[in-house]
């Protein structure tokens, strides 16, 4: 699984170092079903994606999407279990997170984010520190 660390650029601050991309059709299907937390520095990246749900989901998460240029079109903070998100044709990705994520990163509506590939010494901490914990 590839991981990738996304920065607010508008802010200048760490959205997070060990965000999973989920661009398989099976990556995306499954996302964080069947997890019981996330991480406070994780999270998925799903691309593309023009919305989310959160049927079958043990735990609320925040939601930022992304339109092409990784600019934040919406944010849904702490998006509960069992609901959708709005849908649009704007948005090109979107970045699952810790509940609360959105709040204490200040991440708003117009923020650009920058994705890279997470350096190999973060990716390859031990199994019990990886994204999805189960």
């Amino acid at each position: 699984m590839q991981l990738v660390t996304i920065t607010n650029k508008t802010r200048a601050t760490t959205v997070g170092t060990r965000i999973a991309l989920a661009d398989t059709f099976l990556m995306r299907l499954i996302g964080l079903l069947g997890r019981r937390r996330l991480d406070a520095d994780a999270g998925l990246w799903i691309r593309p994606s023009s919305g989310v749900h959160t049927f079958g989901m043990l735990f609320a998460i925040d939601v930022v999407a992304l339109d092409r240029q990784h600019r934040v079109h919406a944010v849904w903070p702490r998006l509960r279990p069992w609901r959708i998100s709005p849908v649009s044709w704007k948005i090109h990705s979107v970045v699952e997170l810790p509940a609360g994520s959105i709040q204490q990163r200040g991440i708003q509506t117009g923020d650009q984010l920058e994705i890279l590939p997470t350096p190999p010494a973060v990716a390859g901490c031990p199994r019990s520190f990886l994204v999805l914990q189960l």
